[in-house]
């Protein structure tokens, strides 16, 4: 009888530590979260939803040396002197100008270099054209009087000398203000043309003396300009031609 009674005690301890034990591990329902990764297993590579390599953009993973690129946050590149005039022209204040451009822009706030230079290369084709064909109108009004009474005379001598002059201005490469002063009140610029030309004189027989009508010249000029700042005159008149090199 006693060893029944041990028996039942057993059995009755054993059913006690299995419920226990279930209280505390619980049972295993199917939804369990699946085991923490091996630490020591590396990570696998990212992905995209197509399971191709990851896209530019993605974030990177396990790199700490990435640079990021300049964005929205980097410094504004320092601005240039040069600016670009009407028909992509190359326009600029070069070093040589910077203080005296200033000067006249205090004495004359409405000075913009870039209208200035716009109007020079306006001013420019006018006279080159009106040389060449040796009208005296046009260039009356944009020459000071030596210029003016040295371009008519030039006119005057090819005239005595039946030649025949012809300029074709193919187009600019670059009107740079080169030079800027002012003497008192009078503003005077300085803009270094860089042209593309065909030059050709004809004698009174028509044929070739000078120049060559199937070669495109690279020419250099660099013209002075004058203004009264005090005038109510806005024009600039040309006061001094000459050629670089």
């Amino acid at each position: 009888m006693g060893n029944n009674y041990d028996i039942i005690l057993i059995g009755l301890v054993a059913i006690f530590l299995i419920l226990r034990l279930r209280s505390v591990l619980g049972k295993r329902t199917g939804n369990e979260r699946p085991p923490a990764r091996d630490p020591f297993t590396p990570p696998a590579p990212p992905s995209t939803p197509s399971g191709g390599p990851p896209r530019i953009g993605d974030a990177p993973v396990g790199n700490d040396n990435v640079v990021s690129l300049p964005g929205a946050n980097a410094p504004a590149p320092r601005p240039s002197n040069a600016t670009t005039g009407s028909g992509g022209i190359r326009s600029a204040v070069l070093p040589t100008a910077t203080a005296g451009v200033a000067a006249i822009r205090t004495a004359d706030p409405q000075f913009d270099p870039l209208a200035f230079a716009d109007g020079a290369r306006a001013a420019f084709t006018t006279i080159v054209e009106a040389f060449s064909k040796g009208d005296t109108g046009p260039l009356r009004s944009l020459l000071d009087g030596p210029t003016f009474a040295s371009f008519e005379g030039a006119i005057r001598g090819r005239n005595e000398r039946r030649e025949k002059a012809e300029t074709t201005l193919i187009g600019f490469e670059a009107s740079d203000i080169a030079v800027a002063e002012l003497q008192g009140s009078n503003a005077q610029v300085t803009v270094r043309f860089v042209t593309e030309q065909v030059n050709v004189v004809r004698n009174a027989e028509g044929q070739i003396a000078d120049g060559n009508p199937n070669e495109v010249q690279k020419v250099i000029d660099l013209w002075t300009f004058r203004r009264d700042t005090k005038s109510g005159d806005p024009n600039w008149v040309l006061v001094k031609t000459e050629s670089e090199g």
